[in-house]
C-alpha cells in the first residue's frame, strides 16, 4: 500500500510501528512541534499528501492509518465494539507519539478521525496542546440532534450499524460505492485508497468504527457531558462549506460551545475531503492555529 507514496511525502519516513494494542502504519517527517493528523472514512493517511509537506516546514507531522483502517491492524470484534472505540484509538495516538519522543502534541482529525481526536483531547487533557476538528461535531450531539433531515443526508450511519450487510454491499463494488478518481485524488493517494477499500478486513474495520460510534462512543460522550467535562485545550473547528455540516446544524460553532472554553473556526470553500480539495488553505489554517500554542 505504499505505491509511489514516497514521492508525494518528500522527506517523510514510512514505518510500521507496533504498539501495545495495535500495529499502525505511520508516516512522519518535518521539524518543530509535533502535530498528529488523523484521516477520515474511507481514506488512509495518504489523504494528507498535499497538506503534510506544507505543515512539515514548521511542525513535525505524524500521519498514521487509524487502527482498523488502511495498512494498520484490525481490532478483534467485541459485542460493544470496544476495540474500534475512539477511546481505544486515542490510546494508540498517545502511545504512538510517546514512542516518537513526544509527551505532548497538537492534533487534528477529519471526519471519523475527528472523533478520535476529540476523544484523545478529552481523555488525555495533559497531553494535547491544541485540537482541530475538521468536519465533525461530537457523536452525542449528532445522535441527539438527529431528525429526518439528518437521516436522509447521513443515512449511512444507521446502515453501517447493521451486522454484515454493509460489508457485503460495499465489497460488491467498492469504487462504485465510495467513488473517487486518480485525477481528483492524485495517483498515489488514489492507489492507496483503492487498495484499502477493496480489502475485506479493512472495510470491516472501517464499518466497525461506525458501529462503535452508535454504541460505546456515544456512551463515553454522555458520561463526559454528565460529569461536566470540557476540553482543556483550545479548539479550532473547520468545516467544508459545500458539505452537510451547516445544512444539518446551522451554527456549527454553536454546537461546540458547550464542550470548549477557547473556541474558534470557519468554513472552507470545499465539499468534504478538504485535505485533497483545498490543501493550501487548510495547511495555513492549521498552521496559524497550532503555532499559537507552542
Amino acid at each position: 500500500m505504499s505505491y509511489k507514496t514516497a514521492e508525494i511525502f518528500p522527506g517523510f519516513t514510512l514505518e510500521t510501528i507496533v504498539l501495545s494494542e495495535a500495529t499502525l502504519r505511520v508516516r512522519h517527517g518535518g521539524n518543530g512541534p509535533p502535530l498528529l493528523l488523523l484521516h477520515g472514512h474511507p481514506r488512509t493517511h495518504t489523504t494528507w499528501y498535499r497538506v503534510a509537506p506544507l505543515l512539515a516546514l514548521e511542525f513535525t507531522v505524524v500521519c498514521p492509518d487509524l487502527r482498523g483502517f488502511g495498512g494498520s491492524s484490525k481490532p478483534a470484534d467485541h459485542p460493544d465494539h470496544a476495540g474500534s472505540s475512539k477511546r481505544a484509538k486515542a490510546r494508540d495516538c498517545v502511545e504512538l507519539m510517546r514512542g516518537l519522543g513526544f509527551e505532548t502534541f497538537s492534533i487534528a482529525g477529519h471526519d471519523r478521525g475527528s472523533y478520535t481526536a476529540f476523544r484523545c483531547a478529552m481523555d488525555h487533557p495533559q497531553t494535547i496542546r491544541s485540537l482541530s476538528i475538521l468536519d465533525g461535531v461530537p457523536i452525542i450531539e449528532a445522535v441527539e440532534r438527529c431528525d429526518a433531515k439528518f437521516a436522509k443526508a447521513w443515512w449511512h450511519w444507521f446502515f453501517f450499524a447493521q451486522a454484515e450487510k454493509p460489508e457485503r454491499a460495499i465489497l460488491a463494488d467498492p469504487l462504485a460505492w465510495y467513488g473517487g478518481t486518480a485525477d481528483k485524488m492524485g495517483e498515489a493517494n488514489f492507489a492507496d485508497y483503492s487498495t484499502a477499500i477493496h480489502d475485506p478486513s479493512t472495510v470491516h474495520g472501517m464499518i466497525e468504527d461506525y458501529r462503535a460510534g452508535l454504541e460505546i462512543d456515544w456512551r463515553h460522550d454522555e458520561e463526559d457531558r454528565s460529569a461536566g467535562r470540557r476540553l482543556a485545550c483550545p479548539l479550532q473547528v473547520l468545516w467544508s462549506g459545500q458539505d452537510d455540516l451547516e445544512y444539518l446544524y446551522g451554527d456549527v460553532l454553536g454546537v461546540w460551545r458547550r464542550w470548549a472554553t477557547e473556541l474558534s473556526g470557519q468554513s472552507l470553500p470545499c465539499r468534504h475531503h478538504m485535505a485533497e480539495e483545498v490543501p493550501e488553505t487548510l495547511a495555513k489554517a492549521l498552521s496559524r492555529f497550532h503555532s499559537l500554542y507552542w
